[in-house]
């Protein structure tokens, strides 16, 4: 696509017309990147695990906006969803795989076999079965984007989240081989938060959020706003020459100790 000079930046930012299904999106990142996609003009289906809560956030969303109650790992619950959203919207443009888990903590040696699975299910197969299903419903055809929810952890060794970062990790090479089976027509693209003020990350802020937010390059911790905007980034038009990336959002967290260059600066 080539960028007349008449052309702003806002009309690629405009999905008026397209549909996004947000996996997990009852609240947090999902929930962000719903909204922030309505904001851009798409229609939205939030998917949640409880219909009464997938309403309920839907509800909150200002725009086009329904939900739909899926467990996000049951193939006929998320088929349904698909069906819901093409008969509803008419079309699936955008997929953002955002539904995530954690219940294992500690070292990876450590981890019993349901809760292996239970991570791998949530972060890696659930992310597969709905690229599958919105691919041979629509996106196939007609072309779309589809957006991975990974995290920095997919990227770096962490004590105790070694299962957790292992699926991510996953999830950012499933990311890039799913960009080149799907290309031309689709471009698969993931996210990988720092930290974020979420409640599936609350154990790495919540009771030291100052000395997170103080080490961090720009010296705050993340909002799930600031992952929704990345994701309609990267569903929009203004991001139609990238697909196999993961892009970093984490306030220069990999960055490493902020403070250290701070202090260093103070005695100059």
């Amino acid at each position: 696509m080539t960028l007349a000079p008449s052309d702003s930046r806002a009309s690629f930012l405009d999905l008026s017309g397209r549909t996004a299904i947000i996996t997990g999106a009852s609240r947090g990142i999902g929930s962000a990147a719903a909204q922030a996609l309505a904001t851009a003009g798409a229609n939205v289906v939030l998917t949640s695990r409880d219909q009464e809560a997938a309403d309920r956030a839907a509800g909150q969303i200002v725009g086009s906006a329904i939900g739909v109650g899926a467990h996000v790992v049951e193939k006929d619950q998320a088929r349904r969803c698909v069906d819901i959203a093409l008969d509803r919207f008419g079309s699936i443009d955008i997929l953002v795989n955002n539904a995530g888990t954690n219940p294992a903590f500690g070292p990876m040696i450590a981890q019993e076999h349901s809760r292996f699975t239970k991570t791998m299910d949530v972060n890696l197969w659930a992310p597969l079965l709905w690229t599958g299903l919105v691919v041979g419903a629509w996106m196939g055809e007609h072309g779309g984007s589809v957006i991975n929810t990974a995290s920095i952890g997919g990227l770096v060794h962490d004590a105790d989240l070694g299962l957790y970062n292992v699926s991510k990790a996953a999830l950012i090479h499933l990311t890039k081989q799913l960009a080149m089976e799907l290309s031309p027509k689709i471009r698969v693209n993931s996210v990988a938060p720092g930290v974020v003020r979420t409640k599936l990350a609350e154990a790495l802020w919540k009771d030291h959020e100052a000395q997170v937010a103080s080490s961090t390059a720009l010296a705050r911790i993340g909002e799930p706003e600031d992952v929704g905007s990345a994701i309609t980034f990267l569903a929009s038009d203004a991001a139609s020459w990238i697909t196999g990336e993961t892009l970093v959002i984490d306030g220069g967290q990999r960055l490493g100790d902020a403070l250290l260059y701070r202090n260093g600066a103070s005695d100059v």
